[in-house]
């Protein structure tokens, strides 16, 4: 076959001036695309003698391969004069200091939440979860809340909405975490101590209160346990939480329909200059619900209440938040201000422990 030296020659020179990957491309297409002139070539070795194809058919094909090999050979040297090109353009200079990022910060009611935590999971207390859609019966009927009770009206409890025809009471929003005790009663049964961190909603809005916030309920049981242990626990968390050895509680009898006795607590403390101090002083501040778990609820759980009894309280995180760290306005809690999270948040690497101090 004729004039393939000439064809090599040309090739070669066509890829060698080839000066980016553009021209390069139009030159294989040339040469050994579809309708390229070495492609053509090789669609007449069907046209000739075998004695022919012997030796144009070799000739073509080691044409291809030459051909081949200048092509890749050109493309790695052409993407390595580009790459030299921008290094000799784009520099950085490694010694200069880095570019300081802004970093997040933990909210104040995620950080008082694991202060909590472990708090309690140092005086033996796990932790136990629910949904936060519940069904009316874990709400209120479970807990001892009959139903004329002013919590289940409507202008309290945000309910779900239901099917005209379907008769079953309407699931709720759960006004607080107490179902959770309800649900761990029946699947742990006694003896038991746990919290219950997590959101809970009713309908009321202003300074101090929102339709959403957060509550920790704690539950113990056992055999022998007293008012005596509920009010040492307490002491010992608070002690804790606001990071003071003298700690003084007050409990005022009050009514809940899931405890009997039922106690307010309230926390000795005093307001000098608008600062809270914990555990001086002669004023008194509320902190929490509590009581005896009653037999009912017990029973509502699966536990038998002639044989065990307990204790249960519950504190409202997002109020623990404002006292402990000086915030003013709940509300601010939730308006996703990136100014108020800088000031009020923590650290991600600051996690609370006893040791090293829980406000990081």
């Amino acid at each position: 076959m004729d004039g393939l030296e000439a064809l090599r020659n040309r090739y070669l020179q066509e890829i060698s001036a080839a000066s980016d990957e553009a021209a390069l491309e139009a030159v294989r297409v040339a040469a050994l695309g579809k309708k390229g002139e070495i492609s053509l070539k090789m669609r007449e070795l069907g046209k000739m003698t075998p004695d022919e194809r012997k030796i144009a058919g070799p000739a073509l094909n080691a044409l291809k391969a030459e051909i081949n090999t200048a092509l890749v050979a050109r493309k790695a040297a052409l993407a390595d004069a580009a790459l030299e090109e921008r290094l000799k353009n784009e520099w950085l200079d490694v010694t200069l200091p880095g570019r300081p990022r802004r970093q997040g910060t933990i909210h104040p009611v995620s950080q008082v939440t694991e202060e909590i935590t472990a708090i309690f999971a140092d005086l033996g207390f796990s932790v136990a979860e629910g949904p936060q859609i519940e069904a009316d019966w874990y709400n209120f009927d479970a807990l001892n809340i009959p139903p004329e009770h002013p919590t289940r009206t409507e202008m309290d409890t945000f309910y779900m909405h239901k099917a005209d025809d379907d008769d079953r009471p309407p699931h709720v929003l759960r006004t607080h975490t107490s179902p959770v005790q309800i649900r761990h009663m029946q699947k742990a049964g006694a003896p038991t101590r746990i919290i219950a961190p997590g959101r809970v909603y009713r309908a009321d809005y202003d300074q101090t209160h929102t339709p959403m916030f957060h509550q920790v309920e704690g539950l113990a049981i056992d055999r022998d346990i007293s008012m005596a242990n509920l009010k040492w626990v307490l002491e010992e968390f608070c002690r804790a939480f606001f990071e003071v050895d003298n700690v003084e509680l007050r409990f005022r009898a009050s009514h809940f329909p899931f405890t009997e006795p039922s106690a307010e607590v309230d926390l000795r403390c005093s307001w000098e200059g608008g600062q809270l101090k914990v555990g001086e002083g002669d004023d008194w501040m509320e902190i929490l619900g509590s009581g005896m778990v009653h037999p009912k609820v017990l029973r509502a759980g699966g536990i038998d209440p002639d044989e065990w009894q307990g204790f249960a309280f519950g504190i409202g995180i997002d109020r623990l938040a404002m006292l402990k760290y000086g915030i003013p306005d709940l509300r601010a809690f939730f308006d996703s201000d990136l100014r108020w999270l800088r000031h009020y948040g923590f650290a991600a690497l600051a996690q609370p422990n006893l040791h090293g101090g829980l406000s990081g």
